[in-house]
């Protein structure tokens, strides 16, 4: 059914999760994993309240980041016997670079978590998985947290 799985992770426990249901799923499909995540780089608005780094800098550091979220999917495939490779970018929008990795390894379905925000927290963080959802051709799964 789903041979090619495309698995974005933030490095959350929840994306953690996920990760590893779409790990069974590949292994039971003789599938195989493609981790992806997403530097996002900060907003102005919000870079003011922090100590403000150089571009260089900052892309450096989420880069670093985003790799060792996609090395840790990768190891967990490995460990399970699932062909796995990791992919990175960087993008104010992840969505739109889940889905382009998704199409550009010709992947037949997303399998990401949903954090379960609501509120004031769903407006201010905005919800990669509901853009997913809504932009994407492929089919996509989502593993929400338990209520």
């Amino acid at each position: 059914m789903f041979k090619h799985i495309l698995v974005p992770t933030d490095g959350s426990s929840m994306s953690e999760q996920a990760a590893a249901a779409a790990i069974d799923l590949a292994r039971a499909q003789g599938g195989d994993i493609v981790a992806v995540s997403i530097a996002q780089p900060y907003p102005m608005m919000a870079a003011e309240a922090m100590v403000v780094l150089d571009a260089a800098t900052e892309s450096r550091i989420l880069l670093g980041l985003a790799q060792d979220n996609v090395d840790k999917v990768v190891q967990l495939a490995q460990a399970a016997g699932v062909p796995c490779k990791g992919v990175i970018a960087m993008s104010y929008f992840p969505h739109d670079e889940i889905i382009k990795a998704a199409a550009d390894n010709h992947c037949d379905v997303v399998f990401m978590a949903s954090h379960g925000r609501h509120g004031i927290g769903k407006l201010l963080a905005g919800s990669v998985t509901q853009n997913v959802l809504a932009y994407s051709t492929l089919p996509v799964m989502v593993l929400r947290p338990g209520h």
